[in-house]
C-alpha cells in the first residue's frame, strides 16, 4: 500500500490524501487519464510515475519541470517511507508514506483559522489546493468553484 500526501505549499500541512492499496504504477499528473491530478501551472499532464517492483516503489520523472528531492532533480529513485517529492522546482509537494493507513480519497480541510466563516471552504469540500488555488466541491450546488486561497 501507498500514500500519496499534498501538501499545503507555505505550511507543509496536508490538504488531500489518496491511498492505493494493489495498484502496480500510480501516475501523477495535470491530465484527467491520471491516478492523482494536480491542477499546477508547473505540472504536466503525465509529470511523474510510481512504480510498485518486487523490492519497493520507484519514482520515475516525466515532467517538463522536473521532480525533486531534497531540491534536487531526479530521473528515477527508489522510494524511501516519509519522503517528500516537489513537482517542479516551484511547484507542490506531495509526502509518500508506504504501508500508511489513510482511507482512499480522503478530504483533509485546511486549518480553520486560515478561512473566514464566510469563505466557501468553511461548508463545503476542499478536493485540491495546489499553488495557493482551491478546488471547493459545493455540497449544496453540486457544482465545482476555482478559488485564489493567497
Amino acid at each position: 500500500m501507498i500514500t500519496l500526501t499534498l501538501l499545503h505549499p507555505i505550511q507543509s500541512v496536508p490538504v488531500q490524501s489518496w491511498c492505493f492499496e494493489s495498484e502496480s504504477v500510480v501516475r501523477i499528473g495535470r491530465s484527467n487519464d491520471n491516478d492523482v491530478i494536480i491542477y499546477s501551472a508547473v505540472v504536466s499532464r503525465h509529470h511523474v510515475e510510481l512504480w510498485n517492483h518486487v523490492n519497493g516503489w520507484e519514482i520515475i520523472n516525466f515532467g517538463a519541470n522536473g521532480t525533486y528531492v531534497n531540491d534536487r532533480p531526479i530521473a528515477q529513485v527508489s522510494v524511501v517511507d516519509g519522503m517528500t517529492i516537489r513537482l517542479g522546482n516551484s511547484g507542490p509537494k506531495i509526502r509518500i508514506r508506504v504501508g500508511a493507513t489513510t482511507p482512499p480519497g480522503k478530504i483533509i480541510k485546511p486549518p480553520q483559522h486560515e478561512l473566514s466563516q464566510n469563505h466557501p471552504a468553511s461548508k463545503d469540500k476542499l478536493t485540491a489546493w495546489p499553488g495557493g488555488v482551491g478546488i471547493i466541491e459545493d455540497d449544496e450546488h453540486g457544482g465545482l468553484t476555482q478559488i485564489d486561497l493567497d
